[in-house]
């Protein structure tokens, strides 16, 4: 049922087919209005993330010229000898603005602190320090962690010189990155914005969330205005706004780029999600009433159908009576179908019992005919006194007798067409030593086979071979004391091999290999597509050995082999 559930000429794939045809155009619009709302959607996302840069380049420039201002006016003329109280009256009346406010000397030593400072030792080779030394009146950088604040910093500091000119040492201030970001919780700004402040060599300062970020681009920091896609570190899409903050520091927002099925997730009421419902309630639709009313009694007919293969015509579809109108009428034809199909089956049963009585009685009346033929050779050969003309005759005597056994065991058998070889060897071996009554008494038999099931065909040939060989051995290796007669079938890699052995006796082993007996024993070997070979055995004795192939030979009937099964009685409901 396998294909009929699930090929592809399946009624629900059928159906399901014809609506989606029908639905696709209302789908497609939507997917097209959702197309026009997303892009919309995604420039103003745009347009906010680039304003809200400049909104906070703005505002950054704001706090950066108010801190120069500051550091400005907190020259050594202005603290007096009152250094770090006076730092950190300005630190406090900063309200939060400023991590840390620090005085250095021309050596890059702290002079004095509003807060706590760690140390630095190469503070007086840094690049700001530096560069300060040599006339930058004003430098913003990165501070070192945990060194000027606790929290992640911008340093800004002012040259401080002295009545000459010189370079006297300078005054920094730590602004906290809290203070130059923007509020995050604005509603204009996407969601999952983060900021960073970078260099002019588009280095990041600092940022928020490192892996929200993504190299820079080499005309971005210190350019206008500018809008640009990348991937982050992590690998996700994302959104770059960057603006100038202050001479060569420019602050960058970063936000997550959504592609359209992210946008449709995070829009449940777009136009996209309602065709798109539609759709698949309809094809849910046909995909269940398909089952409810059509599948499932296709299901139940094709166990029916799988009953009757099994010869089980008795059965009927009762169920099928709750089903459509369709469904009853293939159910009732598949009823008459199966009484038709009993009736002819019944008569082939008795036409084949009519042919199997004829065979019987035929093979049983070939039987007889063959016997009385026995008899008569078996008159002709009292009235002979030439002793080779006696033996020539029983010779004769003994292969139709062999032919008339094989008949014998055919239609006494359970099967007109296969016989069990190991009953038949048992048969023939006493027969053709009780045909001798001269050595009968003195002739010990023993038999080893294993189990085949033969046709006639082969049972022939086989059963000639056996003839000629005890036969041989008879009269060549038994004297008036007699001897033993060993018999062995076996099977192996699907080839028999039948050996008759015998213990040696009054002539030389050459003599059994000699003359006609040998002629038919090879012609019987060639008949069963195998070989005969005839040699001397460790006895002293000749040993008669037939190989031939048996494919597809079985060791035993089966229960198919017994005979046709008969279906059961009485009316049944098929479950």
């Amino acid at each position: 049922m396998t294909r009929l559930a699930w090929g592809p000429l399946t009624i629900r794939l059928r159906l399901g087919v014809a609506l989606a045809v029908a639905l696709m155009p209302v789908l497609l619009l939507g997917a097209a209005q959702s197309v026009v709302s997303f892009r919309r959607d995604a420039e103003e996302r745009r347009t906010s993330l680039t304003a809200a840069a400049e909104r906070t380049a703005a505002t950054a420039r704001v706090r950066m010229q108010s801190a120069e201002v500051l550091l400005e006016t907190l020259s050594p003329e202005a603290i007096g000898l009152q250094c770090s109280p006076r730092l950190a009256e300005a630190l406090s009346r900063s309200g939060g603005g400023f991590a840390n406010i620090i005085r250095l000397d021309a050596l890059g030593r702290v002079s004095c602190a509003a807060g706590t400072v760690g140390p630095d030792p190469g503070r007086s080779q840094s690049a700001w320090f530096q560069g300060l030394k040599s006339g930058e009146r004003v430098v913003v950088t990165r501070a070192p962690a945990r060194v000027y604040a606790n929290v992640p910093a911008v340093l800004i500091a002012v040259r401080d010189s002295g009545p000459d000119g010189a370079f006297s040492g300078a005054v920094a201030a730590l602004i906290p990155l809290s203070d130059l970001k923007p509020d995050l919780s604005d509603r204009s700004l996407p969601v999952g914005t983060e900021v960073a402040l970078a260099d002019r060599g588009g280095n990041y300062l600092i940022r928020t969330k490192p892996a929200a970020f993504a190299p820079l681009p080499a005309a971005g920091p210190g350019a206008a205005p500018s809008l640009f896609r990348a991937r982050d570190t992590s690998g996700e899409e994302r959104v770059f706004a960057v603006a100038p903050l202050l001479r060569d520091i420019t602050v960058v927002l970063s936000a997550p780029d959504r592609g359209l099925a992210s946008w449709a997730r995070f829009n449940p009421l777009s136009t996209l999600l309602f065709p798109l419902a539609a759709f698949t309630l309809a094809l849910l639709a046909v995909w269940v009433v398909t089952e409810r009313v059509v599948v499932r009694w296709l299901h139940y007919l094709d166990r029916i159908a799988a009953i009757y293969a099994r010869g089980r015509f008795t059965v009927r579809p009762l169920q099928a009576q709750q089903a459509p109108l369709e469904v009853r009428a293939l159910a009732h034809t598949l009823d008459v179908m199966a009484e038709a199909i009993a009736q002819r089956d019944q008569s082939l049963r008795d036409s084949l019992a009519q042919k199997d009585g004829l065979m019987r009685e035929i093979h049983h009346r070939v039987k007889n005919n063959l016997q009385v033929i026995t008899s008569l050779l078996n008159m002709q050969q009292r009235a002979l006194t030439d002793p080779a003309a006696r033996a020539a005759m029983s010779d004769t005597r003994q292969r139709i007798g062999a032919l008339a056994l094989i008949y014998r065991a055919l239609y006494q058998g359970p099967d007109l067409k296969r016989v069990d070889l190991r009953i038949f060897l048992e048969e023939l071996i006493a027969q053709i030593i009780q045909s001798e009554g001269g050595h009968s008494a003195a002739i010990r038999t023993d038999l080893e086979a294993d189990e085949l099931i033969v046709d006639p065909d082969k049972l022939a040939p086989l059963a000639l071979f056996a003839v000629e060989a005890i036969s041989n051995a008879q009269k060549h290796a038994f004297g008036p004391s007699g001897g033993a007669l060993h018999v062995r079938f076996t099977l192996k890699d699907e080839e028999g091999c039948l050996e008759i052995t015998d213990d040696g006796g009054k002539g030389p082993p050459a003599q059994v290999g000699e003359g006609v007996g040998r002629t038919l024993m090879t012609a019987f070997a060639r008949q069963l597509r195998g070989r005969c070979e005839i040699v001397q055995n460790a006895r002293g004795g000749i040993t008669a050995r037939l190989v031939f192939p048996t494919p597809g030979e079985h060791g035993r009937p089966s229960d198919s082999d017994t005979g046709p099964t008969h279906p059961d009685g009485g009316n049944q409901a098929a479950a």
